[in-house]
């Protein structure tokens, strides 16, 4: 064989390897063309899962846990979409094929005053009247039904603390769901009258002692004779401290129906029973 049919032999396996290369970039490309679409119509329109990163909503959502978040549940607006891209898009207001959350969902929504995305338990729509009474949730005049279950000790996530905390079994409107009290003292357990404005909700976290909420007046305007039911007033502290107030409607992101899988631990001290955390409806 000459030089020249040697180094002739030489290169082609070179060629051969860069060939394939390319054949399977294109490959990945035609795939992530069509799948890339197709995720971001799905988790736009259909689901899309989320991540708990705070314990306002222990015991019924740990940190850790990952939760699929029904997006057509209330109707589509610039916040459902995907990646929250909407807040970067020229939308207006309103939601399509809009529909009203009822009393006791548990909604992914963002934050009325920022970009944080969050989620809370809906107790009042619009008209209602709420207050805290005594750790006792009251609406239009009447306590919810609550019945307390247990007392647990456990670790809160990040600490190396033991903490106590009072599980009540709560039901409004035929759903029930469990809450942690204990904290007498704390400024929301006795709340003044809040009158929620037409097209806005009233959250709550199921965590009593450890939520920022709608109950926090930091996101309302000031009351006047005891009783806030206005919204559209100036901020009085800056914005990564206000609480949510009353948050519009038009703020969902969707409905959080199931707890698909979790990274959490369970912490619960003297030997009681954690709660299923994989597969598990809300």
């Amino acid at each position: 064989m000459t030089e020249e049919n040697s180094a002739v032999a030489e290169d082609a396996p070179q060629e051969g390897l860069w060939a394939k290369i390319k054949q399977e970039l294109r490959e990945w490309g035609a795939t992530l063309a069509i799948v890339t679409p197709a995720f971001l119509l799905f988790t736009g329109l259909i689901y899309e899962q989320r991540v708990i990163p705070s314990e306002s909503m222990v015991p019924t959502l740990e940190v850790g846990d990952r939760v699929a978040v029904s997006k057509f549940a209330f109707g589509y607006g610039r916040y459902s979409l995907p990646l929250s891209i909407g807040r970067y898009l020229p939308l207006g207001k309103g939601r399509f094929f809009a529909s009203t959350p009822e009393r006791g969902d548990v909604v992914v929504f963002e934050h009325t005053y920022s970009e944080r995305v969050m989620i809370k338990r809906v107790v009042g729509l619009p008209g209602d009247t709420i207050q805290m009474i005594n750790e006792e949730l009251v609406i239009n005049g009447k306590p919810v039904d609550a019945e307390f279950v247990r007392q647990v000790r456990y670790t809160p996530d990040r600490t190396d603390f033991v903490d106590t905390a009072f599980e009540w079994r709560e039901t409004l409107d035929g759903k029930s769901w469990m809450t942690h009290r204990g904290l007498r003292g704390h400024p929301v357990d006795d709340t003044v009258l809040f009158v929620v404005p037409e097209g806005h909700m009233f959250l709550v976290g199921d965590n009593r002692n450890n939520s920022y909420d709608s109950r926090e007046l930091s996101g309302h305007c000031p009351p006047i004779n005891g009783v806030v039911d206005r919204t559209g007033c100036p901020l009085r502290v800056p914005v990564d401290d206000a609480s949510i107030g009353f948050v519009p409607l038009d703020h969902l992101i969707g409905r959080a129906d199931t707890v698909l899988m979790t990274f959490h631990r369970c912490k619960l001290e003297d030997g009681e029973a954690c709660r299923k955390r994989v597969w598990r409806g809300l």
